[in-house]
């Protein structure tokens, strides 16, 4: 009897030390030892969600969505807005916008609408390990719908950017499902970017805001210098490592769905996710938004921690109530405007002094960090991890994987227009 009793006590205080660590786990521990962001790398990224707000809100007079300080976008500067019916289930709405002002030519993407289902037929197009793609894994559906983006706007991209006299770069964002399909969209330009004029990898960047899981951790670490995520806190979507398509069909039980990751999240090894190739992770260079700390009321003044880890990207689901609201693009833009004032305010606090981190030094050391990354995934047995030189050398093979897949896009549309 007494030995039961001590087993019972022993399971009794191992289950409640797991709930209390899980319960109080919060966002910002992800990224605890994560180096501030700087106010010049930080800059575009509340003016890049405006511009995908804009893909939300067709009418600029009647927003259905303004943020803190209004969209501060020229409608008259938006070339083409591509519809529902446009796409006709390929991909979500998008627009095409030029920002004379930052010498930029972006194409925005819209985020998961729960209502339309193409945008779940897009979720559910993929299985684990079932699209091989620049030595890495990708999400099926996503790419498909990536590849059927660039085979609509490559020559307006390319027409674009040649008027611009190949000085503007060309930014490629998205929200949520968005955010998943701009990435991949990334890549595939990156290199293949003769099909818009053979733009440079250097006049190249995406911004992902909350990005859907949507590569392998070693493509995620490989293109971290053109492709950025934005992470608000809690937020679900970039955590949550079960397939989209699940996530799509549980969404209605979320909290349920969540709990039961929780479990299984806990009981798996370190070592064995990152050693799954199949396994998707968060793209690129990660800024993760902090402005909440545990056992306290209210909202702190945001902080931005950035970082390209590779070990620890994002890994444990949050329990709480803000998982959901900090996936929603409103709240993501408001706080980036917050956050971007504070880094203005400390800036010029400083401004009569010597900066702590010169802007050249700063680029050189994301250009470190990158380094550093890949290096820190080879030694860590990534599987397809990759060198900075390395990459050149798998350039021939994925325009291969591109033609495959624009070869497969046109098959499909062939079939839909017979009678």
């Amino acid at each position: 009897m007494s030995i039961a009793c001590g087993v019972g006590c022993v399971v009794v205080i191992g289950c409640i030390r797991w709930a209390w660590k899980r319960c109080s786990y919060i966002g910002s521990d992800d990224s605890e030892a994560w180096p501030i962001a700087t106010m010049e790398e930080f800059e575009p990224i509340p003016r890049i969600c405006r511009v995908i707000l804009a893909v939300y809100d067709p009418d600029p007079d009647h927003p259905q969505y303004p943020p803190s300080n209004h969209y501060r976008v020229n409608y008259d500067n938006i070339l083409k807005r591509v519809t529902y019916e446009e796409t006709q289930g390929h991909s979500p709405p998008y627009i095409i916008y030029s920002d004379h002002e930052n010498r930029e030519i972006v194409l925005a993407i819209r985020g998961l609408n729960l209502y339309k289902e193409s945008h779940y037929k897009i979720l559910w197009d993929n299985n684990l390990g079932k699209q091989m793609f620049d030595g890495g894994y990708v999400h099926h559906g996503l790419l498909k719908s990536a590849t059927w983006i660039l085979s609509q706007e490559s020559e307006t991209l390319k027409m674009l950017w040649m008027e611009s006299g190949k000085n503007y770069n060309m930014v490629f964002a998205g929200h949520s499902l968005g955010a998943g399909i701009a990435a991949l969209l990334t890549v595939i330009v990156v290199n293949h970017g003769d099909q818009i004029g053979g733009i440079p990898r250097s006049n190249i960047r995406c911004y992902a805001v909350a990005p859907a899981r949507c590569m392998s951790l070693n493509l995620a670490v490989k293109y971290a210098n053109v492709i950025h995520s934005i992470v608000l806190q809690d937020d679900f979507l970039p955590r949550t490592p079960t397939p989209l398509e699940d996530i799509a069909k549980s969404i209605f039980c979320l909290p349920c769905l969540m709990f039961c990751l929780c479990l299984s999240d806990t009981f798996m090894p370190e070592d064995r996710k990152l050693k799954d190739p199949r396994r998707l992770y968060a793209p690129g260079r990660i800024y993760h938004i902090v402005e909440r700390k545990f056992c306290r009321c209210g909202r702190y003044p945001p902080e931005v921690r950035t970082a390209i880890p590779v070990d620890g990207r994002f890994e444990h689901i949050v329990l709480s109530c803000n998982a959901t609201s900090d996936h929603a693009i409103i709240q993501i833009t408001n706080e980036t405007e917050k956050a971007l004032q504070i880094l203005k305010e400390s800036g010029d606090e400083t401004a009569t002094t010597a900066p702590k981190v010169p802007k050249f030094d700063r680029l050189q050391t994301i250009e470190e960090e990158h380094k550093d990354a890949q290096e820190r995934a080879i030694s860590m047995n990534i599987l397809h991890a990759v060198t900075t030189t390395e990459e050149e050398e798998s350039l021939e093979e994925t325009n291969i994987e591109i033609k495959d897949c624009q070869d497969e896009d046109e098959d499909a549309l062939n079939t839909l227009s017979k009678p």
